[in-house]
């Protein structure tokens, strides 16, 4: 039986189905036919104009963004697909608490489901901290269907990860 090391986590029928494309070859088709586009967020710029907006139409108490961009340093060995961080500095008398949004690069190339998928994922981090109910709850609202996009993004990587 192959591993599936994106989607340990998950059923095992719902391994199996994966499973069954994989060795009809059909993975690829799988998503093809779910995720035909690819977004044109491509640059750091774009990427925090892309993060400040739905920042705005969901999160408009949550701090402000002070830095979004895609790192060519995160990579999936550390199990990483965006890393939300507050930097914290002391300015003059005052405590100064930078917020950042960090994409992995290889999502330049995604669909624009799972580039919003993982924006959403960081952003609902400001919020609640913790991967539990309530920040769940929260990636839900602020994109429907949430739970079946991380399912197919970790199918997604699964396929990147084959042999081409």
């Amino acid at each position: 039986m192959t591993p599936l090391k994106y989607l340990q986590a998950y059923p095992p029928h719902l391994q199996d189905q994966v499973r069954k494309l994989l060795a009809e070859g059909r993975l690829g088709d799988y998503l093809q036919q779910r995720y035909p586009e690819r977004h044109d967020v491509q640059s750091d710029k774009a990427l925090y104009s892309y993060a400040l907006e739905l920042k705005q139409e969901h999160l408009r108490n949550a701090p402000n963004l002070d830095k979004v961009l895609y790192d060519n340093r995160l990579d999936l060995t550390h199990r990483a697909l965006g890393l939300h961080t507050a930097v914290s500095r002391v300015q003059g008398g005052k405590l100064k608490a930078k917020k950042e949004i960090r994409i992995a690069s290889l999502f330049k190339e995604a669909a624009p489901q799972f580039l919003r998928m993982i924006v959403v994922h960081e952003l609902a981090h400001f919020k609640e901290s913790d991967h539990n109910k309530a920040f769940y709850k929260l990636c839900e609202y602020m994109q429907p269907g949430y739970h079946q996009l991380e399912f197919d993004l970790r199918i997604y990587l699964t396929w990147r990860d084959l042999p081409q």
